[in-house]
């Protein structure tokens, strides 16, 4: 349904030669039926037996919140055009827990109030930030199109409603990652005795946290933007995507330990 629609989206909004602004109302239906799907399955695989999160449940959970943030983005903003670039990548993550099931998670703090609150401040982070990072992919596409001639691409929206929603995005998901590391660390203080352990998660989400910081700093005293802003983006959620998901591969696959 995913993989569908976002051939749907590519044919009206990417190659269609009319601009056309926002869902229509079944477009908007037809989102909400694979979406809740993917909660569903993503439900039953996490929470329904025992507590199973690895990689793979975090990459489906992360690319569901970002289209159920994309949904609800659309009733307020003009962003047309990303469609095409979220739903294939929801399309890939649904099947995911099912090829890399990983191992239980052990342990009382599995169930820990503070560690759920942790985990789900981090997957909001992390799934404002792909939302992020795909809206500064649509600006690149968009100003190259911008140098070429004829009508394709005519519905994407402007260059500079991409730029502000852009910097609105990471506004937010910074204050999540920064919330995120604030529960991490008072997590670990509890169950490890130590406010911040020198391992690499913790390495690459505190260089993430900083380059995210920077990246908005640049954005309000140098005024950052296009090509610049992407590359940050790109890193930062590079940083980002290793500090937990290249953690969770490492031990699952590699090492196979929860």
């Amino acid at each position: 349904m995913y993989v569908g629609l976002a051939w749907h989206f590519w044919n009206t909004r990417w190659r269609g030669t009319e601009a056309r602004r926002g869902l229509r109302a079944w477009e908007r239906a037809a989102i909400l039926a694979p979406l809740a799907l993917h909660g569903w399955l993503l439900y039953d695989g996490i929470f329904a037996r025992e507590l199973r999160f690895g990689f793979a449940q975090a990459l489906s959970v992360m690319m569901f919140l970002g289209v159920a943030l994309y949904w609800v983005e659309s009733l307020i903003y003009d962003v047309e055009g990303m469609q095409p670039l979220v739903l294939p990548l929801a399309a890939v993550a649904v099947p995911l827990p099912a090829l890399f099931p990983g191992l239980a998670s052990a342990g009382a703090h599995a169930n820990a109030t503070a560690f759920k609150v942790h985990l789900a401040l981090a997957m909001i982070a992390y799934s404002l930030f792909i939302i992020a990072l795909l809206h500064a992919t649509l600006m690149a596409v968009v100003e190259r199109r911008l140098h070429q001639k004829g009508s394709f691409f005519a519905g994407l929206p402007p260059l500079l409603t991409l730029e502000q929603l852009l910097f609105r995005v990471i506004g937010t998901a910074f204050v999540f990652l920064t919330l995120t590391l604030i529960t991490g660390i008072a997590f670990s203080e509890t169950l490890f005795g130590r406010a911040l352990r020198a391992d690499h998660k913790t390495v690459f989400a505190v260089l993430s946290w900083l380059t995210f910081g920077l990246l908005l700093a640049g954005r309000v005293l140098y005024g950052w933007r296009g090509r610049t802003a992407l590359r940050w983006t790109l890193s930062g959620f590079m940083m980002l995507l290793f500090a937990y998901v290249g953690s969770r591969f490492v031990l699952e696959v590699l090492l196979h330990r929860a």
